[in-house]
């Protein structure tokens, strides 16, 4: 907060904040959403949409980065990113509604590499971490708020749910103009690299890996058996553009750095397309209010906090190998809970106890992943397994979204049990897969 960095701090930790409040709104208000657009059958894929679209803006905004330097593709990304929200709060169909969802996945998404490029690039060393602390933060408040408010928004007469997008970009513009002057005055420290050249190559995986994840949720609107040979076929092929995107060994989840790509991918995916449905759950089978139901999700951004608090606080003491281990078998049994709420209508206190108890495991676990794979990459290769660590987990997410979407909409009973039958299977892999984070060990380990 010294005189030359206070509004680019202040400017990029409410980046950050409005990232999160739109995050955890959108979670809050989309049952509604779907209902008065009339696109119940499109639910699942205006959530898979922006994860999918995020792979493409990360790979390509990050390369961007490096050769012109942060500024202009923070500009651009911010652009698109508001552009999608002016989309999605002015939908007159839900078809439109994803199409704006798309746009802002795609920049929102990006937004953070060059954010990241800043921070590495202006502040100094020393206040690295003071300032990730503050991003960190930044996620508390709207967790702790934001549902609710988002409930409120879409609750009250005259102003709905539109509001909750519209209301996103009133604050942005503000949040970016804070930011303007001291970029001005850094726009020699942040200069990028006009030697560095342009991966197209990974540009096509990212993009053939994106339209291979939506796939699998558009295969739902196929007839049997042609919606199976599409969606196999489709996370076949995300499979396969992935492997350029991610680590040497992550397809066969190598032991260490690869590993943590994977286990995140995994964890990512199954407590994300839970949390989805969650305030879906409660507002059609407890009749819940979006406001009510938004607070599920405000115990888990607590509960997250309180989780990666203590994981800092033990340090050392607790490894990487066993935070994921446990914070894996956390969170398998918390969504194990949620399973058992929606299969046989447990009271709603279940559903709210049960999803505090996943953020928790998440809280304990999500940090480890960042910090293993910067620990057990060579400095010229932190930037690329940073980023394979975020297109992971945004792949894993839109896949799992999809599966579950699409398994709920094959069988016969309750659409939530299947959907959460579908996650907790996906929390099982990631926790017989855990033990993996350990680091094969080396020759001079093994004396």
């Amino acid at each position: 907060m010294a005189p030359s960095l206070r509004w680019l701090t202040v400017g990029m930790v409410a980046l950050i904040v409005i990232a999160a409040f739109e995050s955890l709104a959108v979670t809050t208000v989309m049952p509604g959403i779907a209902a008065e657009l009339d696109g119940e059958e499109l639910f699942a894929l205006a959530f898979a949409v922006p994860f999918a679209a995020g792979v493409v803006g990360m790979v390509v905004i990050g390369n961007w980065t490096d050769r012109r330097g942060p500024v202009v593709p923070l500009i651009v990304a911010g652009s698109v990113f508001a552009v999608g929200l002016v989309i999605a709060g002015l939908a007159p169909t839900m078809e439109v509604f994803v199409l704006g969802r798309l746009v802002h996945g795609l920049g929102g998404a990006a937004v953070t590499v060059p954010i990241y490029v800043i921070v590495a690039r202006v502040y100094p060393p020393t206040l690295h971490p003071r300032i990730f602390a503050a991003f960190a933060a930044a996620w508390v408040v709207p967790s702790i708020i934001g549902p609710a408010i988002a409930g409120a928004i879409a609750d009250a007469e005259g102003i709905g749910w539109r509001w909750v997008f519209l209301g996103v970009l009133v604050i942005t513009v503000p949040a970016a103009f804070l930011m303007a002057a001291p970029l001005f005055r850094a726009r020699d420290a942040v200069a990028g690299d006009p030697s560095v050249p342009w991966s197209r190559s990974r540009f096509g995986w990212a993009l053939v890996a994106a339209v291979a994840a939506l796939g699998v949720s558009l295969s739902e609107e196929l007839a049997a058996p042609w919606r199976w040979v599409v969606a196999l076929a489709s996370i076949a092929l995300v499979v396969v553009a992935a492997r350029p995107l991610l680590p040497a060994g992550a397809l066969r989840v190598a032991r260490g750095l690869p590993a943590a790509v994977v286990l995140r991918m995994l964890v990512a995916g199954a407590f994300f397309a839970t949390e989805l449905y969650l305030p879906y759950l409660l507002q059609s089978e407890y009749e819940l209010t979006p406001a009510l139901s938004g607070v599920v999700l405000t115990g888990a951004g607590i509960s997250w906090a309180a989780g990666s608090w203590l994981q800092g606080r033990l340090g050392a003491r607790l490894t990487n190998a066993r935070a994921v281990a446990i914070g894996t078998a956390t969170l398998l049994a918390a969504l194990v809970a949620v399973l058992a709420t929606a299969a046989f209508a447990l009271p709603v206190w279940c559903a709210f106890a049960a999803w505090t108890v996943a953020g928790a495991g998440m809280g304990l676990m999500y940090p480890r992943f960042t910090v293993s794979v910067l620990e057990l990459s060579p400095v010229s290769a932190q930037g690329f397994n940073s980023s394979a660590l975020t297109i992971g987990e945004s792949l894993g997410v839109s896949v799992s979204i999809s599966v579950t979407a699409l398994v709920a909409g094959a069988l016969a009973f309750d659409a939530f049990t299947a959907e959460f039958a579908v996650t907790v299977l996906v929390a099982l892999v990631a926790l017989l897969l855990a033990a993996r984070m350990r680091p094969a060990a080396s020759a001079s380990d093994r004396g």
